[in-house]
């Protein structure tokens, strides 16, 4: 299957739901994992219209360990 072909599949796929860590703070991730074998993420606030990201079960599991040890912390910007 194609990145296009999974796009297509997961932007009609059911079974979004939202981050257990949104607490009603807006700034919100919806995920999936109906199409087997990939996780479709998307912007809770615009919900069906939001783009979608696309990662294989592998990746995302990547990614979520990525998170939790800070390897995508991003220093703060000192402005002088």
């Amino acid at each position: 299957m194609t990145h296009h072909d999974t796009l297509t599949a997961l932007a009609c796929a059911g079974g979004w739901h939202k981050s257990s860590r949104s607490q009603g703070q807006g700034g919100c991730v919806e995920v999936t994992t109906a199409l087997p074998g990939w996780v479709g993420v998307r912007d809770t606030k615009l919900g069906a219209d939001s783009p979608i990201l696309a990662f294989t079960t592998s990746e995302w599991t990547a990614m979520l360990a990525g998170a939790r040890t800070g390897e995508f912390d991003v220093p703060p910007v000192v402005m002088s």
